[in-house]
């Protein structure tokens, strides 16, 4: 009888730790999938990132009017944008502005991409800087000096609300005080 408990306890606890081991493992993967620091759009373009990237480009179809207006306004602005290939919403704003700045011809010199972890970490000390809490983050500069952001979500559409920061109207991302 005490050699079947101990056999019984012994399986559960075997089986505990494969299953844990199994956790670790998939979460050990995730992992070494999401990208970490500086990164460009042919990084996105790559398995395991293609599956949501290229549809997401592909589909996206921004509203012509705000696209004339990030074209002629955007050329005087550096770029840094912050987001996470986890990240649901990074995911789905993210394709949609490689290919706003592709549709005005940005130049990519002045884009810097990094990718954060989970705890919206980036290698250096970018993410503090720039106070990151939320990804997609993206910082609209000038001569050094933010103007203003769009935080993990739009308000009308992402054309949209980037149209209004580039043109100087007023905008407030869903986060701001």
């Amino acid at each position: 009888m005490i050699n079947k408990i101990l056999l019984l306890l012994l399986s559960a606890f075997l089986i505990s730790g494969d299953i844990s081991n199994k956790n670790e493992n998939a979460e050990n993967k995730n992992s070494a999938e999401m990208l970490l620091g500086k990164f460009t759009q042919a990084n996105l373009e790559k398995a395991p990132h293609s599956n949501w990237f290229v549809p997401g480009y592909e589909n996206y179809k921004p509203k012509k009017e705000a696209l004339k207006t990030i074209k002629k306004n955007i050329h005087d602005y550096e770029i840094l944008m912050f987001m996470g290939t986890w990240c649901g919403d990074s995911r789905y704003e993210v394709p949609k502005f490689f290919k706003l700045l592709d549709e005005v011809d940005f130049d990519r010199k002045n884009l810097k991409n990094i990718a954060v972890n989970r705890a919206k970490k980036a290698p250096g000390k970018l993410d503090e800087e720039y106070n990151i809490h939320r990804v997609p983050t993206i910082i609209f500069m000038k001569d050094g000096k933010e103007v203003n952001r769009f935080v993990e979500y739009s308000i009308e559409s992402l054309e949209e609300d980037i149209a209004k920061i580039l043109e100087g109207k007023e905008y407030t991302n869903p986060y701001s005080e």
